[in-house]
């Protein structure tokens, strides 16, 4: 060993100074490396001596029957929730959420603060908790209380029966939206595309009535843009507030409209931006804006069966419908007229006067000679005289 290691001596110092350097320092890094290899990270363990045995257990699922079986041990419940539908009642919403149960009946129509899920508007939630049996545990509705103000209703199943609670102290938030749809097909079309409710695109439509006649004036590719308040609780929609601008273009028409808050004992309004209030003398629409059956044309009267001049519009509403006079007057006529069925005339200045046509009745205690004021209602959308259908002839003379 002396010898072989006196060699390699030899070898690397008996050469010149510069060679046993070079020499030197490629044997240190060759060691550096040799011992960096053998502690670098994520090198392989040794397995040399390690026996490895799998392990296997056979696990069996419960059968169907046995499923069941544990289901049933426990009592089940089902949550559900539904929207209230037009025509919906008490029986209809609560079956449709899978509820059998007298007893709930029974309480809601009797109680006090329960009665108010009968006061549900379209469009609002209704929420229960059930067994698989029907039988009703637990209720939640957000509605409107005798007071017309939003309350949350809750009916909780306890061992002596039902018990009832209103929350009405829930605070409200009001937010500002900004709606903007094309007219392609129909203005309720555009704005049912646009989640605009059908309360703003009505108020929309008396802000515009004197400008627009949205019985014929609308065009594909007319726009809109509304910014409106809305008025939430619990993350439930409560109700849409007022329009606070709004603008329209119609056949390039462009009509602006913003809302200005009263002063004092005066009223509120809207006015176009260079100030010009956009309120007019008399109301194009005299009820809810809906759609329009006929224009003021020739045509051929459905049951006289010949041509006359159609001298007014008809308004297609269902029957109830509110009907509003046009402008301040004084009622000049009420009670039968012919054709015309159920029909009030209100006399305005100087030689105008409106008329109202078709009405299944008159509002209450309206005689002739009363003044009535622009927006009150005067009567009820009917199919009395010559009508094929529940509509309002409405004629400005």
């Amino acid at each position: 060993m002396w010898h072989v290691s006196r060699k390699i001596g030899a070898t690397l110092f008996g050469t010149t100074k510069k060679t046993r350097v070079i020499s030197v320092t490629a044997l240190s890094l060759a060691f550096i490396a040799i011992g960096a290899a053998a502690i670098a990270p994520g090198a392989p363990p040794d397995t040399t001596g390690i026996r490895i045995r799998s392990v296997s257990e056979e696990m069996r699922l419960p059968s169907l029957e046995e499923q069941i079986a544990l289901l049933n041990r426990d009592q089940q419940f089902f949550t559900r929730e539904e929207k209230i539908r037009a025509g919906d009642t008490l029986h209809s919403i609560l079956t449709r959420m899978g509820v059998d149960d007298a007893e709930a009946y029974a309480f809601i129509r009797t109680d006090s603060i329960a009665k108010d899920i009968l006061r549900i508007k379209v469009g609002k939630t209704v929420q229960t908790k059930t067994d698989h049996n029907g039988k009703l545990y637990w209720l939640y509705a957000s509605t409107i209380d005798k007071d017309n103000q939003p309350a949350d209703i809750v009916l909780t199943r306890e061992a002596k029966g039902f018990v009832s609670s209103n929350d009405a102290s829930a605070s409200v938030e009001r937010r500002v939206e900004m709606r903007s749809g094309i007219i392609h097909s129909s203005l309720f079309a555009a704005t049912d595309i646009a989640e605009i409710p059908d309360i703003i695109t009505n108020k929309l439509v008396d802000i515009f009535a004197t400008n627009i006649d949205f019985s014929s004036d609308l065009r594909s590719g007319d726009r809109f843009s509304i910014v409106y308040e809305t008025f939430w609780r619990n993350g439930a929609l409560v109700r849409a507030g007022r329009i606070l601008a709004a603008e329209f273009v119609n056949a390039d028409n462009i009509y602006q409209a913003v809302w200005f808050e009263g002063i004092g004992n005066r009223p509120g309004g809207y006015y176009s931006f260079n100030g010009k209030s956009q309120k007019k003398a008399f109301l194009r629409y005299p009820l809810t804006f809906t759609r329009i059956s006929s224009g003021f044309s020739t045509r051929r009267h459905p049951i006289m069966g010949l041509w006359k001049q159609h001298r007014g519009i008809d308004f297609a509403a269902p029957t109830g419908t509110p009907i509003h006079s046009a402008a301040d007057g004084t009622v000049d006529f009420v009670g039968w007229q012919g054709g015309y069925g159920n029909l009030i005339v209100v006399k305005h200045w100087n030689a105008y006067s409106t008329a109202y046509g078709h009405m299944s009745k008159f509002a209450k205690d309206m005689k002739k000679g009363d003044k009535v004021k622009q927006g009150d209602i005067i009567g009820y959308v009917g199919s009395t005289g010559y009508s094929t259908g529940p509509h309002l002839h409405y004629e400005f003379r």
